[in-house]
């Protein structure tokens, strides 16, 4: 391979997912930037993969960037990965791949994992239009970003840590209304996989009275755009697959 960077989803919970060419990509480069090396060393021995490995995240990316994207240029073959999921999505990723752009040096983006499309795509809601917004600003900004949200007509896709979920589902009924559809997906693509559907009253109160874990995804049906899903209360078991409120 020439100089290129070559960013590389990942599997966002099951092995089986991650592509031959993504394995391919990595055993060939000559170097794998990672996210976290701890959490990428068990992928790569999974995979037989030898590669030597750099730390690339968000507290050191506006310095590396740079330095990457001259190597590139210089004809090495670098490999960006995450710690799951395609980088740049929520992940390190951005600052690199536009430093590569700017200088020009060569940039390709293999397609693979990530968590949203499933969830989207899964959820029953309207996937031919949606706004992927990734985690809402935590203080600054907030009430003005889901005031914007929740007059949009599109699907609106939304992830989120299990220690602020309740919070969110609390604000989303305020902004969005109680009765809009809503689905919260956790752990896609890993052995405790589930949706749960319902109102966003609903959801709201079943994850107050149930601890959520795990990677979480939320979305949410567009203003005056979300047909009605079933519900039903009594069928809502944890971690059980694809429960309806």
């Amino acid at each position: 391979m020439s100089g290129k960077l070559y960013v590389v989803p990942t599997p966002v919970g099951n092995l089986d997912d991650m592509t031959f060419r993504a394995v391919k990509v990595l055993q060939e480069a000559d170097l794998i930037l990672a996210e976290d090396t701890r959490t990428s060393r068990v992928l790569l021995k999974h995979f037989d993969i030898h590669t030597p490995m750099k730390s690339h995240h968000k507290f050191n990316e506006h310095v590396e960037a740079p330095r990457i994207a001259e190597r590139v240029l210089a004809g090495e073959t670098i490999a960006l990965i995450s710690d799951a999921g395609t980088p740049g999505i929520s992940d390190p990723g951005f600052m690199l791949s536009r430093e590569c752009r700017r200088i020009g040096a060569d940039v390709e983006c293999l397609p693979g994992s990530t968590a949203f499309v499933p969830a989207l795509v899964a959820s029953g809601l309207p996937c031919d239009r949606f706004v992927f917004e990734g985690f809402l600003p935590p203080k600054k900004g907030r009430a003005t970003r889901l005031q914007l949200l929740a007059a949009d007509a599109r699907t609106v896709v939304i992830y989120e840590s299990p220690k602020r979920l309740q919070r969110t589902l609390r604000q989303l009924c305020e902004y969005f209304g109680n009765d809009r559809e809503a689905c919260v997906c956790r752990e896609i693509s890993k052995l405790h996989e589930s949706f749960h559907r319902g109102s966003l009253a609903d959801l709201s109160e079943f994850f107050t009275l149930n601890q959520a874990k795990g990677e979480i995804v939320i979305v949410v049906g567009g203003a005056n755009n979300c047909s009605a899903l079933p519900k039903n209360a009594d069928s809502m078991q944890e971690d059980e697959g694809e429960t309806e409120l």
